[in-house]
């Protein structure tokens, strides 16, 4: 059997697997484990699968992964999302649209100190959704502003697929969050201003006066004062070298325990909840990392990998257009897979194909800004069909809209997202500016 049947048999077995709905973990890891022995044989695959899964899970740098889920949590129980959604309000209430702008400033805020796009959906949904059903805003822009606004979880930093990314391709995370934090910024105004052309383009959507907006108050701006702290306590830290960033994320877990903790939102009950959650998040993490790791290892004994990068450097193609049909592919898988498989599975095989061309840039910028520009379009996959986890979240919590409702309602959201994504990929000096200030 030759590499390239070799590799159409190990993905085609992922896939059927996936199909009858067996778990990513699961598929990748019986794909990957036929490959292996039909490769190699049965004890030569017992003993990469023993020592690979010690390797891997005594990795210090995975610590950082359940601190930082910890934190999300910790801040989802807290009813830290209330405050950060009655301070947007007060800020953004006047504008037309403004409380679907304020839903974007809460997600952006909330996933500062979360690190996950369902958790910043689910989360401000529930406290954001009744309000704007009760100012009359309708379902489809509701809907689509949150699912949308939840993908700011995953690219404001801290965020757990950055940090996979960081892990697998060996980069500094403190300096990818520092390029993730302009993209996001970048972002979150996108999708404001996409609201904001929505509501005046197509009427009915929102109302066209609101004096029902809640004002800013002194007392709003204390319920998010916990929220500021944090964030300038972890990064400062950071980025000032006073600790790592697995020793951020402890304190950052800390700081929001006990940011909830004086709040009185938290209780023995939802702190053992948040533990149990943390858990059940980071053991399906390292299972994927299981089984990504042992079909990767299929793959690098086929050579396919190597194969793929000497037919894309023979192809002469200009680089960037290698990377733009790289990001094509990844809008494409990203309909059957979820965001980690996908960076787990692929970044080892397209990695050392852009790092190996010349785009006029150091190895280590180029596998920031290429990390960046993965970390964008893997949010394709949480809005657009027929996957789309944001918004069968969110929709799931909007029981009376259907979801066709809620997929046209992030349309106006993806087109930001493209818009975004192209400027970065021509001018990836947006994203490294401020690494290059911080370090």
């Amino acid at each position: 059997m030759t590499s390239v049947q070799m590799v159409g048999v190990i993905f085609g077995i992922m896939l059927v697997f996936m199909a009858v709905r067996v778990p990513i973990a699961i598929s990748m890891f019986v794909a990957g484990a036929y490959g292996y022995i039909a490769q190699t044989g049965w004890l030569p695959f017992a003993n990469f699968l023993n020592n690979q899964a010690f390797a891997r899970f005594a990795s210090y740098d995975l610590s950082v992964i359940p601190l930082f889920i910890l934190m999300g949590h910790f801040a989802t129980q807290g009813g830290i999302s209330k405050a950060l959604f009655d301070f947007a309000a007060g800020v953004m209430g006047r504008f037309k649209g403004g409380l679907a702008m304020a839903a974007v400033l809460a997600c952006a805020a909330f996933g500062a100190i979360c690190g996950s796009s369902v958790a910043t959906a689910a989360t401000i949904t529930g406290v954001a959704l009744p309000e704007l059903k009760r100012h009359g805003y309708s379902g489809r822009l509701a809907t689509g502003t949150l699912a949308a606004s939840g993908t700011l979880g995953i690219l404001i930093p801290p965020s757990v697929p950055l940090v996979i990314y960081a892990i697998l391709t060996e980069q500094n995370i403190a300096k990818l969050f520092a390029a993730a934090m302009i993209p996001g910024i970048i972002a979150m105004f996108g999708y404001m201003a996409a609201i904001a052309i929505y509501v005046r383009l197509v009427p009915g959507h929102a109302p066209e006066v609101d004096d029902d907006y809640s004002r800013l108050t002194w007392q709003s701006f204390k319920g998010v004062a916990p929220i500021m702290a944090i964030f300038v306590i972890v990064f400062g830290g950071i980025y000032s070298g006073a600790f790592t960033p697995t020793e951020g994320a402890a304190v950052g877990a800390a700081s929001t325990f006990f940011a909830s903790l004086i709040k009185g939102e938290i209780n023995w009950a939802k702190f053992k909840q948040c533990f149990y959650a943390t858990a059940d998040s980071s053991a399906m993490i390292f299972l994927i990392f299981i089984g990504a790791d042992l079909m990767n290892g299929a793959l690098a004994l086929s050579q396919a990998s190597v194969q793929l990068t000497e037919m894309v450097t023979g192809l002469g193609w200009p680089p960037l257009v290698v990377v733009a049909g790289i990001l094509l592919f990844y809008v494409v898988l990203g309909a059957v897979m979820d965001e980690l498989s996908m960076i787990l599975l692929t970044i080892p095989i397209f990695f050392p194909i852009v790092v190996g061309m010349d785009f006029g840039l150091p190895k280590e910028s180029v596998a920031i800004w290429f990390g960046i520009l993965v970390l964008m379009v893997v949010e394709f996959g949480l809005l657009a069909p027929p996957v789309g986890l944001n918004v069968y979240v969110v929709n799931g919590m909007a029981k009376d809209i259907p979801i066709a409702e809620s997929y046209r309602g992030v349309v106006p959201f993806l087109i930001s997202d493209t818009i975004r994504t192209l400027l970065i990929l021509f001018f990836p000096g947006i994203c490294l500016w401020l690494v290059s200030v911080i370090t």
